[in-house]
């Protein structure tokens, strides 16, 4: 992709998201799209294949902060008249025809360079290095697990079918047919970019008779068209640290698409959901769960057994008196933390009421309100009401 391209692209529009938008709204805007899109889930549909590539290279510029600052600062600069006025008046908007398609203005120099060579990794003049040798890092790769809530909270290994760009087989990536071999770009000498001359500076842009590889394909590879990538599909171990919670983004390094030339592999994200558990809930590095306890336990107190996930049922004492909703703490039965360390498990008390009673029970409890009738529990809330 050319200069020109990224500089007309508008990738907050891309992501939905406005030009103020925060890491995290950025990132949200992203996963929602990418699962909205994810070739995973629209095989065979190449409109939202390539809208999906769209969204990972939006991506790509806005969630680096340096990357988006460099970005945002040249489309700044081309719109803020850098070339003067638009041909046929009206504005000072920066003409992207005069700067790509003819010459331009000079005055922002070093600047400019400066700015392109941050945000697309080039320097300002073309480089005299062979683009059909130099190492390209593999694309990143976005999948997606749905774990049970023991394994989220525990950690576990899962089987990934990953599908990402690699080098094609059949012509072992010269993008050329078989028997026959791609020839030297006679328009950037192999070099893969062209220079750009405007006036006071210059930069430099992929060849756009080679696109940028440096080489041109006369007869091209019937299963890659020439571009020497093809589909990979290959499915891969994935380990899912122990404490993820839902939706987090788990990022495993080199696990992507292979680089180009010996370059390094991309990375893997790996997007959670985690399915909600029957008994236990989570409170970050806590879990949580409500035990119910008869009235006579809470009012004289009990010791009773309470479950923990994927272990033996510890021992809780209850104090006498205890509250309808009182919590307590039990140490090292949560969520294993990055350090080994564990969460705890907070138990929410419910005391249940008996639905029906024997006359027995019924005696019992008219003798237990009768002794008891001197105590109002309701006397200082009234009190208080009165009082405002």
């Amino acid at each position: 992709m050319s200069t020109k391209d990224y500089l007309e692209k508008d990738y907050y529009a891309v992501l939905g998201v406005p030009k103020t938008a925060t890491a995290e709204e950025i990132k949200k805007a992203y996963r929602k799209l990418a699962r909205q899109y994810h070739p995973d889930s629209n095989q065979g549909d190449t409109v939202k294949e390539a809208k999906f590539k769209e969204v990972s290279e939006a991506y790509d510029i806005l969630s680096d902060v340096k990357r988006r600052k460099e970005y945002d600062e040249a489309r700044t600069l081309f719109g803020s008249g850098l070339g003067g006025q638009r041909p046929g008046g009206g504005g000072s908007g920066f003409d992207f025809g005069d700067l790509f398609g003819g010459s331009g203005g000079g005055g922002a120099g070093e600047r400019i360079g400066d700015l392109f060579g941050g945000l697309f990794n080039r320097g300002g003049g073309a480089s005299r290095t062979n683009a059909t040798t130099r190492p390209r890092r593999g694309q990143d790769i976005e999948s997606e697990v749905t774990l049970s809530f023991t394994e989220a909270v525990q950690g576990t290994t899962v089987s990934l079918r990953l599908t990402s760009s690699a080098s094609c087989t059949a012509c072992a990536g010269t993008g050329a047919k078989a028997g026959t071999t791609p020839r030297v770009c006679p328009t950037c000498e192999g070099t893969g970019a062209a220079s750009r001359n405007l006036g006071n500076f210059a930069f430099s842009e992929p060849c756009r008779d080679c696109k940028g590889r440096g080489l041109i394909v006369d007869d091209p590879c019937p299963i890659c068209d020439g571009s020497g990538r093809a589909k990979s599909t290959r499915t891969i171990q994935a380990r899912i640290p122990a404490g993820v919670d839902d939706g987090k983004r788990v990022k495993l390094k080199a696990k992507g698409a292979p680089g180009e030339n010996g370059g390094p592999a991309g990375d893997l994200y790996i997007l959670t959901h985690v399915k909600p558990h029957p008994v236990f809930g989570r409170s970050g590095d806590n879990l949580t769960i409500t035990v119910p306890v008869t009235f006579t336990e809470a009012a004289l107190g009990a010791e009773i057994k309470v479950p923990t996930l994927k272990g033996m049922p510890v021992t809780v004492r209850i104090a006498p008196g205890t509250r309808n909703g009182q919590v307590q703490r039990v140490r090292g039965r949560g969520v294993t933390r990055k350090d080994g360390t564990k969460g705890d498990l907070l138990v929410t008390f419910e005391v249940v009421v008996p639905k029906e009673l024997d006359d027995k029970a019924r005696e019992l409890l008219t003798e237990f309100r009768d002794a008891t009738a001197g105590e109002d529990p309701r006397a200082a809330l009234i009190e208080k009401a009165r009082s405002e």
